[in-house]
């Protein structure tokens, strides 16, 4: 296969109800520094689409063009050798009006990129695969991969709480708080029943897990170790925490074992302010003036919703 060079662009679909679609454009502002309305985003940031609960496809492109015919040209210059290769057409929900095109339409493309690729098409078992799309009134035509729902295997866990985040829900906060895991050391002092320590550990981030209750910090490492993850759940009060992190996530406890009173809550975000240096809060209720006067500034917000359920998610930085 002769060796093609990528553009350095990068095409993600994504797929979310109206519910998450403020917690997803949260997510998108985390990886990319910016959001958008459609399903589609475009930078030149690389996201492995496996982390995010709503990524479905990523497309690194490998050359564009303003006419469909442009593509067809450039593929002709594809030798694939060896390897064997198939090409797909995305299947879009958040197309504009000027990029759809209809399923026949889809399949003829398809073929006749597929027919000026020299190699081997293999529509089954491919080593290659190539994904094509129309976005903004250009195309695009890069190696495509697939997400892999990771997060959805984690929804049976051996210890549950029924106020827990959903497993979706967990993953997305993990991004937003880390979207670049490396050399990010973080802790999750409130860490609970241990969901966002599962998303998090699953996605390679460093982080440590804390709880005050004996039973949850329990419950916390069964669930760690049932999905066959290694990570360090302590018990004791975030005020014992004497280590220095990049990120603290705090899921403010409030079910029926350790509801925090306002007291409780603001001591627990004052305690975050010598230890990390940006702060994510999940409440259900409005904390601003807390998280103030614990000295963070907030940066970005949303609401997740889960029904009539609402949680604020909150990234913070220190205050200067």
């Amino acid at each position: 296969m002769n060796r093609l060079t990528a553009t350095g662009d990068y095409i993600y679909t994504y797929a979310y109800t109206n519910d998450e679609k403020a917690l997803c454009q949260m997510e998108m502002r985390s990886f990319f520094g910016n959001d958008t309305n459609e399903k589609i985003i475009k930078s030149k940031v690389r996201v492995d689409p496996s982390r995010s609960p709503f990524i479905k496809e990523q497309i690194e492109v490998l050359f564009e063009g303003d006419t469909l015919e442009d593509i067809i040209e450039q593929s002709a210059n594809v030798d694939m050798a060896d390897t064997t290769f198939k090409v797909i057409f995305l299947k879009i929900n958040g197309l504009s009006e000027q990029d759809q095109v209809d399923y026949l339409g889809k399949r003829d493309i398809e073929r006749q990129i597929g027919s000026a690729i020299t190699g081997e098409a293999d529509v089954h078992h491919p080593d290659v695969t190539f994904g094509l799309m129309p976005f903004e009134g250009r195309w695009y035509m890069g190696l495509y991969s697939q997400s892999e729902p990771i997060w959805f295997q984690h929804m049976k866990k051996p210890r549950e709480y029924s106020t827990a985040l959903s497993t979706r829900v967990a993953r997305a906060v993990a991004n937003i708080a880390v979207p670049n895991p490396d050399g990010i050391k973080v802790v999750d002092p409130c860490c609970g029943i241990g969901t966002v320590l599962v998303e998090a550990l699953s996605m390679g981030i460093d982080i440590v897990g804390r709880d005050i209750n004996p039973l949850v910090v329990e419950g916390s490492r069964e669930n760690i170790a049932h999905f066959g993850l290694t990570g360090r759940v302590e018990l004791g009060p975030i005020a014992e925490v004497e280590t220095a992190y990049d990120v603290a996530i705090i899921d403010m406890p409030y079910n029926l074992y350790t509801h925090a009173t306002p007291a409780d809550q603001l001591g627990i975000l004052k305690a975050a302010y010598p230890i990390t240096e940006k702060l994510l809060v999940v409440t259900i209720e409005t904390m601003d003036h807390m998280i103030e006067e614990a000295g963070f500034v907030i940066t970005d917000r949303c609401i997740a919703k889960k029904g009539l359920f609402l949680r604020e998610i909150v990234m913070c930085q220190k205050a200067i």
